[in-house]
């Protein structure tokens, strides 16, 4: 088995091998992978951080050993926790700009060895806050399908980006997250944190938010936005309607 760690800021990772493919989910830096095939400039992996397969573009990588792997997965990496956070790439004096969430990988005082690269770390590390916080920071980021960042996330993204930030790993689909968790039988148990999931026409997970309590829920529609919530689902008050219908509450702490 081959094994890689993204080196670069965020990286597509696609459906198929092609620039043209959905973007499904995406790697940020500092995370590792499994590397299942090699298909032209593309290579298809297995995030560490979530088990979520896709196609990267084989240039947005640095291969890693196999110890080097296995370390990253006994240790936790410490992350980033700014929107923006500087890396100072020392071979070719450049700035690279880190999302929150990113995996500060092989971390050495405020050095992080990624391949045979270092990145100077500039600004604090390790640094956490409230859940509410942390979700707030994205009110307003705009809906994009398969993100992870404060410059386009979706309603699994945005959920898995919050609670990462709080040290506890959620996989990537919401129809994935509403199968971990503790149920919780109604709204009115509901606690801040916790994940209200939503079906569609076909009575299948589609939706996942936030609770933020007090009848109101943070999610990422169209942008990130706090609407209602009660036990029939999302009411809008900007569209004056229903827009998701509530199936579960899942608890993850």
């Amino acid at each position: 088995m081959e094994y890689g760690i993204c080196n670069l800021a965020v990286v597509p990772l696609r459906a198929e091998p092609s620039d043209r493919s959905e973007m499904v989910s995406q790697v940020l830096f500092g995370e590792s992978f499994e590397i299942l095939e090699w298909k032209d400039k593309w290579v298809q992996i297995t995030t560490a951080i979530d088990n979520y397969t896709g196609w990267i573009d084989r240039l947005q990588f640095s291969m890693l050993g196999h110890l080097a792997y296995k370390r990253l997965l006994q240790t936790s990496s410490p992350l980033t926790y700014r929107a923006i956070t500087q890396a100072w790439k020392i071979s070719d004096n450049s700035i690279i700009y880190l999302p929150a969430g990113s995996s500060l990988a092989f971390l050495e005082g405020t050095t992080s060895y990624i391949g045979n690269q270092k990145f100077e770390i500039i600004g604090e590390i390790g640094q956490t806050d409230t859940i509410t916080n942390i979700a707030q920071s994205f009110l307003n980021v705009p809906y994009l399908w398969g993100g992870r960042t404060h410059f386009g996330i979706d309603c699994s993204g945005f959920t898995q980006a919050v609670y990462r930030l709080r040290g506890i790993t959620l996989r990537r689909d919401a129809s994935l997250q509403a199968e971990d968790g503790t149920l919780i039988d109604s709204v009115l148990k509901s606690k801040l944190g916790d994940l209200a999931f939503f079906e569609g026409s076909e009575e299948r997970i589609t939706h996942v938010g936030v609770i933020l309590g007090n009848g109101k829920i943070i999610h990422a529609s169209g942008k990130v936005k706090v609407d209602f919530l009660d036990a029939q689902g999302i009411y809008s008050e900007e569209l004056k309607r229903y827009t998701h219908k509530l199936k579960v509450i899942k608890r993850y702490c």
